[in-house]
């Protein structure tokens, strides 16, 4: 088995693995009524994890992006060839901040998502995919993995 610093972002394989890490962290958060449990990893173009975070990981109304960009913001890293591995759609609209998840990518420079699942509108509606993609962000769904995705959140969907 490859270790995972050779597992480099653009390889479906290591999509997949580095999809499959985000969605494991989303079992990590707080269950909450008002909020989606997520996921996310930010990966070099070399396949290093530069940051990860998953929601409400220290504060109540963190999102996964949020924090895994707030690591690598503290870290200085240069996210310009990174890849975010994101359970959900990051959101282009929140009630909790101003700034949603999708501004935070466009304006951190990483170029590419990698999603799970698209976010079903049961706070806000979704669409966070399509912006990212109307400004030049590469975003890439393996629906495949939607259902481990949607595991964390069964309290808030309809069966």
């Amino acid at each position: 088995m490859m270790s995972d610093h050779r597992l480099v972002p653009g390889d479906p394989a290591a999509d997949l693995h580095w999809l499959e890490a985000a969605i494991g962290l989303s079992k990590l958060c707080p269950v909450s009524q008002t909020a989606f449990s997520v996921g996310a990893v930010l990966v070099s173009t070399s396949g290093e994890v530069i940051a990860t975070g998953y929601s409400r990981e220290s504060d109540p109304y963190d999102h996964a992006e949020d924090v895994a960009l707030g690591k690598a913001a503290a870290l200085g890293a240069d996210l310009r060839g990174a890849t975010l591995y994101s359970s959900l759609e990051p959101c282009l609209a929140r009630s909790s901040r101003p700034v949603s998840c999708a501004e935070r990518i466009v304006a951190s420079g990483v170029p590419r998502v990698v999603v799970a699942w698209r976010e079903p509108p049961v706070f806000k509606p979704g669409g966070g995919d399509a912006w990212l993609i109307a400004r030049g962000i590469a975003v890439v769904e393996f629906p495949e993995l939607a259902r481990q995705a949607k595991a964390a959140n069964a309290h808030l969907l309809d069966s």
